[in-house]
């Protein structure tokens, strides 16, 4: 069974463009819309399950625009706003349709925060705790939470079938024991938030430093992904995509981009 892997969105928390910006990435974006971004997340077909992993604020819009009917679970990889903020989107396609909770499998910490900023969603969804290391099994995917390196308790994805993925877009570098989770994989999708200056060392990466993790791993292809795009400084996909030339298998992450897995 092939399994697809789809890239909602691949822009950092402000997206691209946003409507205070008036930078050349913003500029190329409004210019060119296939160089949009909304902010992060992807959504997996395993058999006839669909897997919804992060909810973004845009997520209505993305679900539109790819025209996905169902949902089956969610996966959150970590509670920042960027990655859970859209999850009342799907309120109204649970009481409407569905007539059933959908699993939310989210970080235990996130338990209690989940519960504070949606006191109305608590019959919508079902809270499974993930842990990591843990397999969870798919129509015959496995998919597993490995610890990520940002500053709230955060997965990165790996997921296994006929090739291999590891889906990290919040972190910097990654973990030792991670690393060797996801040595040699198909794919690396992985957060390259800056061009320039990484502002957070501790939390992102910037595309340089994704490019060195993907080689240290011996990922056949490094997809760059979490992309600001203004951040420290602004870049168009045109200057990035002629930097990363000489590498063969480095390329950018953009919405609506599916991977056969």
């Amino acid at each position: 069974m092939t399994v697809s892997f789809k890239l909602l969105g691949t822009g950092a928390g402000p997206g691209v463009p946003v409507f205070y910006c008036g930078c050349v990435a913003c500029q190329e974006a409004l210019d060119k819309p296939q160089y949009a971004r909304t902010r992060s997340g992807a959504v997996i077909k395993a058999g006839q399950e669909t897997i919804l992993i992060d909810a973004s604020p845009d997520l209505r819009d993305q679900l539109i625009r790819e025209r996905i009917e169902s949902i089956d679970c969610v996966f959150l990889t970590h509670w920042h706003y960027d990655h859970f903020g859209g999850l009342g989107e799907l309120e109204y396609y649970v009481r409407l349709k569905r007539h059933e909770a959908l699993s939310l499998y989210l970080p235990p910490e996130a338990v209690d925060s989940f519960r504070q900023a949606f006191p109305f969603l608590t019959d919508v969804f079902e809270l499974r705790p993930w842990c990591f290391g843990q397999t969870y099994n798919f129509s015959g995917l496995k998919l597993t939470p490995l610890p990520a390196s940002h500053s709230v308790e955060t997965a990165g994805i790996y997921l296994q079938n006929k090739k291999s993925l590891a889906y990290f877009t919040d972190t910097a570098d990654l973990p030792i024991a991670t690393m060797e989770k996801i040595l040699a994989s198909d794919y690396l999708v992985c957060d390259a938030t800056f061009y320039g200056e990484n502002w957070f060392p501790h939390s992102h990466m910037s595309i340089k430093e994704a490019v060195v993790l993907g080689q240290k791993v011996k990922a056949q292809s490094i997809i760059l992904t979490h992309l600001a795009m203004h951040y420290s400084l602004p870049v168009t996909v045109a200057q990035l995509e002629q930097e990363l030339s000489p590498y063969a298998n480095v390329s950018l992450a953009f919405d609506g981009m599916v991977l056969n897995i």
